[in-house]
């Protein structure tokens, strides 16, 4: 083979490299905007490879038609994938604000399936040309496919460890579509002298590249105008951390906190909630010294547990930097938390909490379970008959936890099976319910080794909202709510602890929020 032909193969092969890359970025790319508009990340990582995959089969078919004109068929496909991925996620989100429920992820499925298509159509294309250019059958599909495989692996780690974090969902798209369109590119120029009427495909790269880079440099600020309206009140900040996207908006005094579109809290009620999961625990230990916080990255759990004197050291372990950083920072949620996370007292430490407890050593006195609710499978391992049981195994004899456990309004089962999980790990529960404005009827349930009796459970802390008197009125749940609940069949559901081998918790939750 001349240098010329050498020269072009090996291009085939950097090509099928960067368009996998692309590809697959894409690929995880729909994944987690489906995680984030629609909710629970397993589902919608399952739909949108599976649609990607199937896509991809179908392209490949579909390939087989193709055998005149290679290069330039491939040019174009490369330009479908660059203006359909490149605004992807824009479209996303201007469909979720403006388009009827539904619509939306619709869109998502189609864009996926269609993309993964054109996916599915490179591949067999650069291999034949490859083949058609000299190079042998068998060498030019195990060297395509290896550039393909290598370069699904560089771009899955692009996406997670660089794109999403410091780019965000909409400039990942374009950027990632202006390589595509790049490839294009790469490809006309080398092999122009077999395409007739260049100037056709330069005019529409040409004009393909002025939108992406419009939308590189634009698009994210439309965007944000875009998801302003999925949120009640301005945004005030927004991020994407390596693990969520992060939202804080504030009108007329109320700052809220949305993790994923999921809310965190309300300024203008969450001393309800902190209140609630803070000082019936600490008023029931004995000599509640060593405290531990699960979640709580937002420094308000902390806030209230420094009004005790007697505490000497509180570990907070959270997930996610970006969120306690945010709470170290940012004015609005300083104002807040009383600046708790620059405590002398206070340990921060970003891991997965049942990691933590899985190596912690030691007992705490109050163990504080302040988690998002389960709706994915990462989240429901954080309430497991497995992780309730780390909890006890670090929980002091004469100790307490409490766990915030959803609403026992509107997610009944999931609220009790919550506290049966607990229950099957020996410790014995409490149950409390309080009524937050921007949360509705919400749960906690309160956990010691020793049986809970409320006569011992003085607030002798200055709140906002808590009193004795209230606490008892928190253990009283309605007909609606308590655990004698009735299935549709007339008969009493049968609650089970939720396990890492049997997690139907999240089916639960899902078909209880599925109408709010």
């Amino acid at each position: 083979m001349d240098k010329g032909r050498q020269k072009k193969t090996h291009l085939l092969y950097w090509a099928s490299g960067i368009v996998s890359i692309c590809g697959i970025i894409f690929e995880v790319l729909f994944g987690a905007l489906g995680s984030y508009i629609l909710g629970d990340g397993v589902k919608q990582y399952t739909l949108t490879i599976s649609l990607f995959l199937t896509g991809m089969g179908v392209g490949a078919s579909l390939s087989e038609r193709v055998l005149k004109k290679l290069i330039i068929t491939f040019i174009w496909i490369e330009f479908l994938v660059a203006i359909i991925g490149g605004f992807s996620s824009f479209m996303m989100f201007g469909m979720t604000a403006f388009a009827p429920d539904g619509t939306d992820a619709l869109f998502l499925y189609l864009i996926t399936f269609t993309i993964g298509g054109l996916t599915g159509l490179e591949l067999p294309i650069l291999i034949r040309k490859a083949n058609e250019i000299g190079e042998e059958l068998n060498r030019s599909t195990a060297r395509v496919l290896f550039s393909d495989y290598a370069g699904g692996l560089i771009g899955g780690l692009l996406f997670a460890f660089y794109l999403r974090p410091q780019m965000g969902m909409v400039k990942s798209a374009f950027f990632v579509a202006c390589i595509n369109l790049m490839v294009a590119v790469g490809i006309l120029y080398l092999f122009r002298a077999e395409i007739k009427r260049m100037a056709i495909h330069t005019t529409a790269a040409i004009l393909i590249g002025i939108l992406l880079v419009a939308g590189l440099f634009f698009g994210e600020e439309t965007a944000f105008s875009f998801e302003q309206k999925l949120y009640k009140d301005p945004i005030i900040y927004m991020e994407d951390s390596s693990y969520q996207h992060i939202v804080l908006t504030k009108e007329e005094g109320d700052t809220r906190l949305y993790l994923n579109g999921s809310l965190q809290f309300s300024s203008t009620d969450e001393k309800r909630y902190h209140e609630s999961l803070v000082h019936p625990p600490m008023a029931y230990a004995e000599h509640p010294e060593h405290i531990l916080v699960l979640g709580g990255g937002d420094g308000l759990a902390v806030r209230e547990l420094l009004k005790y004197k007697e505490i000497k050291d509180i570990t907070l372990v959270d997930l996610d930097p970006a969120v306690t950083q945010l709470a170290e920072n940012n004015f609005h949620l300083l104002q807040l938390n009383k600046d708790s996370l620059h405590n002398d007292k206070v340990n921060i430490i970003h891991k997965d909490a049942f990691q933590f407890l899985e190596k912690a050593q030691g007992f705490y006195d109050v163990i504080l379970v302040d988690l998002p609710d389960p709706n994915n499978e990462s989240l429901n391992k954080l309430y497991t008959k497995e992780f309730y049981s780390l909890v006890r195994n670090h929980l002091s004899p004469k100790g307490a936890a409490m766990i915030q456990s959803t609403s026992p309004v509107f997610a009944t089962k999931v609220y009790w099976t919550i506290n049966k999980t607990v229950e099957s790990t020996g410790l014995n529960t409490k149950n409390f319910h309080v009524d937050i404005p921007s949360f509705g009827n919400w749960g906690f349930v309160m956990a010691s080794r020793k049986p809970i009796s409320l006569d011992q459970i003085h607030i002798n802390q200055p709140t906002t909202y808590l009193t004795d008197e209230l606490l008892k009125v928190m253990t009283v749940f309605g007909k609606d709510e308590d655990r004698e609940i009735i299935s549709k069949e007339g008969k009493k559901f049968p609650l089970k602890p939720n396990t890492l081998i049997d997690p139907h918790l999240i089916q639960l939750y899902e078909e209880a929020w599925q109408n709010y």
